[in-house]
């Protein structure tokens, strides 16, 4: 099906199913312990061994020699896989570096074996007997340091070095306020709960990888590649995923090892991660230092902005696009955006939840506070004032939907924000500095093909089928309602298969793209589906009517378990876009509001409400989506309060690789938090009128906590997390 014209009305806009709060299909599995994920299918491979993986202890450099004599005679051991013995290699397309290294090494904890052993403590046991001889190289681990003469680096070698509307030097140097300030945020991991884990069995020249892949068309492809096999020798199954948050978009080297490790032992082999070694084996979120200068008018108007940022990768990887938003999200005639890009040593940076907007608004949205303070405005006053209806850089481009100013309204009025103290630190709550703070949240709507087959039986039961995974972020229930809205059944009546490469090839769960495109793949085999019906059945497609298990047309009606026939019915389909997202600007918001307490003692931090309001087209299941949206907050607060990986700058590691030592939120961190979604449709974007919310929970959610904190102390913080000894000494006296 292409889409390629403005949605009319459709049978989604029954919102018989769709648009209500259904609990999860998948809940009832994974509350059980039912829900099996890729390192638990001995359902599906009987006597398989165990890998062990061994990560390199130097960050640069390369290994002299490998000794596996005392590790090979340990008990149990059946092989060991390395560099010398694994055959040729190809780097994957959505890989920086090689999933195993040697003799050249990369970055630190980069595998350099894997021991396999009959069972899970000897190959351990064994692992730890492999003697590696490395020379260490000279490595680049300070990100200020080498974007001192790193290059201007454009996305994806995209565009130009520097992007310029305007005259922003010579608007901003007559501007009548101005506001020039740095900010930084540090390196992240996802440190999802399931690790990165596979089981791997071969049949003749035929892989079968159980994985933890969130992206399974190309993951199915980037194996494929780099074991040098024909793709259709190549299937993932991943039904269950225990959160990705980016860090399983591509292929991790738990599954090419497992592979590389089932063919050495002539039988199958599983891998998990252990967790010390996921956070600087596999990817993170790049640190940045970001510069934001604005321009305004006495009265408040923006009239030159300009962000840049710098952030580091290995050689051959990405910029993390911090100032992505920048460019889209404020007015403003005279307008500068650029990126450098350093190369560093460390382990490979790479997307992360909501990549881009979600560093770039922590610093933008503090920039916006502290100019908003400079002119004597309300900090939501002064955003209003800024909206724009048309993309900033190319007016004639309107944004499909854009109802920022009534996220920030409804968000203010629900939030109590009228009874803010604009004067910091004059607020007290016994021993606590209490604060508001706010901020403006924004994230892209992006289109991909998505394809499903849907299929009736004798039984009238509808089965969905689609290589779509399910990251924990509703998407079994999603698609199950609108298979059932479509075809007129209830949500009990409808089967979904999700997570195979075997299946049709659908958008994937990453980038907020996941639920309006699977979806809409859907709708499209869906609408082919009834169309099989109709004609069946001698119906005009047009006027038949799918309700309550049947199809009517005119005075007959015939139920869906006898249009089907013993040999039942199956239609296959894919979304395909147009041009429309070229002719709109297709994007999310959200206003965040945040109350904090800071200790006027101990300068700890405690957040005490949080709320966020979301413009986001269609909300398919309020239920689901409101996890999403309170799932990205709490991993805002994380961001502004705790998380931060260290980097060991003589060595070039990450210290800190552990979940006791990478600090994340918990419950006790995390009060009572509000969701409002905005009654919003979206007829541009899709047949479902939707888009995406779940990364929009998080962006802006880190500058509302900091902004709160400088209103609850007076204190401002440019560089995260904001932890207690950057403000302790600043605190107000206590009388």
């Amino acid at each position: 099906m292409k889409f390629d014209t403005p949605a009319g009305q459709n049978p989604i806009d029954q919102l018989k199913v769709v648009g209500k709060p259904h609990d999860r299909i998948d809940g009832k599995y994974k509350t059980t312990g039912t829900a099996l994920y890729a390192y638990e299918r001995n359902d599906a491979v009987a006597n398989h061994a165990y890998g062990y993986m061994v990560g390199s202890a130097i960050a640069k450099g390369r290994i002299n020699a490998i000794d596996l004599a005392e590790a090979k005679g340990a008990p149990g051991v059946i092989a060991i896989v390395t560099a010398a013995n694994a055959g040729k290699l190809t780097k994957g397309d959505f890989n920086t570096a090689n999933l195993l290294g040697g003799p050249e090494i990369q970055h630190y904890h980069q595998a350099v074996a894997l021991v396999i052993a009959e069972t899970f403590e000897q190959a351990r046991a064994a692992a730890q007997l492999v003697r590696v001889d490395y020379a260490r190289g000279k490595g680049r681990f300070d990100l200020a340091t080498e974007l001192k003469g790193a290059p201007l680096k454009p996305a994806e070698d995209k565009g130009p070095p520097v992007d310029r509307v305007g005259d922003f030097e010579g608007a901003f140097g007559k501007a009548a306020v101005k506001l020039d300030a740095r900010y930084t945020t540090p390196d992240h991991s996802h440190a999802m709960m399931e690790p990165h884990a596979s089981i791997a069995t071969w049949e003749g020249d035929k892989l079968t990888l159980w994985t933890s892949n969130q992206m399974i068309a190309w993951g199915k492809g980037d194996v494929a590649k780099t074991l040098g096999l024909p793709k259709e020798n190549v299937r993932l199954i991943s039904p269950y995923i225990g959160g990705g948050f980016g860090g399983k978009l591509f292929v991790r080297t738990d599954a090419i090892m497992a592979a590389l490790g089932a063919k050495a032992a002539g039988r199958s082999v599983k891998v998990t991660l252990q967790r010390p070694l996921m956070i600087n084996n596999t990817t993170h979120r790049p640190a940045t230092m970001q510069r934001i200068r604005i321009g305004a008018t006495k009265a408040g108007k923006i009239t030159a902005i300009a962000h840049e940022s710098g952030s580091g990768d290995l050689p051959g990887g990405q910029p993390e696009t911090a100032v992505n938003q920048t460019k889209l999200m404020y007015a403003g005639a005279n307008r500068l955006t650029s990126m450098r890009l350093a190369v560093l040593d460390l382990p490979e940076g790479n997307a992360m939840r909501a990549p881009g907007e979600a560093p770039g608004l922590m610093a933008l949205e503090i920039a916006m506070d502290e100019m908003a303070e400079k002119l004597g405005m309300d900090p939501v006053a002064f955003r209003i004032a800024n909206d724009t209806q048309v993309d900033p850089e190319k007016p004639e481009r309107r944004f499909s939907q854009r109802q920022l100013i009534k996220c920030l309204q409804t968000g203010a009025d629900s939030f109590g924000w009228n009874r803010r103290n604009a004067k910091p630190a004059q607020v007290r709550d016994g021993k606590w500095l209490v604060g508001l703070g706010m901020a403006a949240g924004f994230r892209n709507n992006m289109l991909m093909k998505s394809a499903a087959r849907v299929g009736i039986d004798r039984k009238g039961i509808v089965t969905v089928t689609t290589d779509m995974t399910d990251i924990g972020t509703g998407s079994y229930t999603i698609i199950a309602q609108t298979a059932a809205e479509m075809m007129g059944v209830d949500l009990d009546k409808v089967v979904v298969k999700l997570g195979d490469s075997d299946s049709p090839a659908s958008a994937g769960s990453g980038g907020q793209w996941g639920a309006n495109n699977s979806t809409s793949g859907v709708y499209a085999a869906c609408v082919k589906l009834r169309e099989a019906v109709a004609q069946k059945l001698g119906f005009n497609s047009t006027d038949a009517e799918f309700a309550d298990g049947k199809v009517r047309s005119g005075n007959r009606s015939v139920s869906l378990a006898e249009a089907a026939g013993d040999a039942g019915l199956v239609a296959e389909d894919a979304i395909e876009y147009g041009d429309l997202d070229k002719k709109y600007q297709q994007s999310t918001f959200a206003g965040h509001f945040v109350e904090v307490g800071v200790n006027a003692y101990t300068g700890e931090t405690r957040i005490r409400r949080m709320l966020a309001v979301c413009a986001a087209g269609r909300i398919l299941n309020p239920k689901s989506a409101r996890s999403q949206v309170i799932g990205g907050m709490t991993m805002g607060a994380g961001a502004a309060l705790m998380e931060e990986l260290a980097v060991d700058k003589r060595f070039g590691f990450f210290v800190n690789h552990d979940l006791a030592s990478y600090e994340v939120p918990v419950h006790a961190d995390i009060p009572h938090q509000d969701v409002i979604f905005l009654d919003e449709v979206d007829p541009i974007s899709s047949p479902m009128k939707a888009k995406g919310v779940g990364e929009l929970g998080l962006c802006g959610v880190g500058a509302a906590i900091a902004n709160a904190i400088y209103n609850a102390t007076g204190v401002r913080v440019r560089d995260y997390p904001i932890t207690l000894d950057k403000h302790l000494d600043k605190l107000p006296e206590i009388a």
